[in-house]
């Protein structure tokens, strides 16, 4: 594969990581209303809110960490194309 794209889903599943022990910590430890919770999970609240918000919760979540994630890969590959081309 392509570096680009290597670099991108690396950045992309960290992202999701990050995403994932943000909401974690959110739902069980704090319980809510955790003032940090939109600047980590920013990726996938770009996608969230695109949809409705009577959508149940799993459905929900999977859109939240898959934007979490395909934002991210999408704006890293962009950036890292970018890079190349100016730089050469």
């Amino acid at each position: 594969m392509n570096k680009d794209v290597n670099f991108s889903i690396v950045a992309g599943v960290i992202a999701l990581l990050v995403g994932l022990v943000a909401f974690t910590y959110n739902w069980v430890i704090i319980g809510g209303g955790w003032q940090y919770f939109g600047v980590f999970l920013f990726p996938g609240n770009l996608v969230l809110s695109m949809f409705s918000e009577e959508i149940d919760f799993w459905p929900k979540f999977a859109l939240q960490m898959s934007g979490q994630f395909l934002v991210t890969f999408f704006i890293a590959y962009l950036v890292r194309k970018g890079l190349n081309i100016h730089l050469r």
